[in-house]
């Protein structure tokens, strides 16, 4: 299922028709604003419909404990967090990025504590390292503390790197992946075409991407992906993400919507199955 990053509040209850039912979000957004809304717009719904992530380890203060993995850190962000999204507990509780000022062995254990006392459901990470989950899951095993069950990296058509550890990793070890960025920030969405302007209020612009993210190869190639998903009948957008949920350890991937029909497009890839020979097609490009 496609579950929707940073929620906007005047999304209806339509996204639960399309089987919309995991909601992403971070403190860190807006300073917990994000989690204020979230926690807004969900209020109405049945708690046990739906599943809810949030994560911790970025700056939150100005103090020198505002931040990171460390015991202290964890456990008045989980508090702060629940408070926020006006909820009793959390499903999916992600470390944001890895810390290394702190003993990793007290993040588990404070995270296992979240978990013991009914707060937090499961424990995930964000963009560690294999060497960095494979000492996690040493610790929880020597220690008997809650394992990790998610993963969440970035990983799109032009951002491969999880392929060759990361996913073997998650089959070897039972964490799955749950993905963000699967349309490369707007690259796959097919508005940005080789040879024309930037908008001034577009993604591209804002962000200041480098070369390397929008350049004449990557814009050429997603013409001919566009292509690929014009003969199925489909957007390039939903040819990305169906592509990306092919991947059998890929629980979910992370879309962001503004406005509601972008939703009902990015739902519907869930749906959409593609053959091998369109896969050869699709990595062709790629390759080429």
């Amino acid at each position: 299922m496609l579950p929707i990053h940073g929620l906007q509040s005047r999304l209806s209850s339509s996204l639960y028709d399309l089987g919309v039912n995991f909601f992403d979000t971070a403190n860190v957004y807006e300073r917990g604003e994000a989690e204020k809304v979230m926690g807004k717009a969900l209020a109405s719904y049945p708690r046990e419909s739906y599943v809810l992530a949030t994560k911790v380890f970025n700056t939150m203060g100005d103090g020198p404990n505002d931040r990171g993995l460390s015991r202290k850190h964890i456990k008045e962000q989980a508090e702060a967090s629940l408070r926020r999204l006006n909820a009793d507990y959390i499903d999916i509780y992600y470390c944001h990025r890895y810390d290394p000022e702190t003993p990793l062995e007290e993040t588990l254990r404070a995270l296992d504590d979240l978990v013991t006392q009914g707060k937090v459901l499961y424990i995930g990470v964000s963009e560690w390292t294999p060497a960095q989950i494979v000492d996690a899951y040493a610790i929880a095993d020597k220690l008997l503390l809650d394992k990790l069950i998610v993963n969440q990296p970035i990983y799109n058509l032009f951002n491969r790197y999880i392929e060759k550890e990361i996913i073997p990793l998650g089959e070897a070890k039972g964490f799955g992946q749950v993905v963000f960025s699967p349309l490369a920030q707007g690259l796959l969405t097919g508005k940005y075409r080789a040879g024309q302007p930037i908008a001034a209020d577009s993604r591209a612009s804002s962000k200041n991407w480098s070369d390397k993210q929008l350049n004449e190869a990557s814009l050429n190639r997603v013409a001919q992906l566009s292509g690929i998903a014009d003969e199925l009948g489909i957007k390039v957008s939903q040819l990305a993400i169906a592509w990306i949920l092919r991947q059998n350890n890929v629980a979910s991937a992370l879309v962001g919507a503004s406005r509601p029909e972008q939703v009902v497009e990015n739902c519907a890839a869930s749906g959409i199955r593609l053959t091998e020979d369109v896969l050869q097609k699709v990595e062709d490009i790629l390759q080429g």
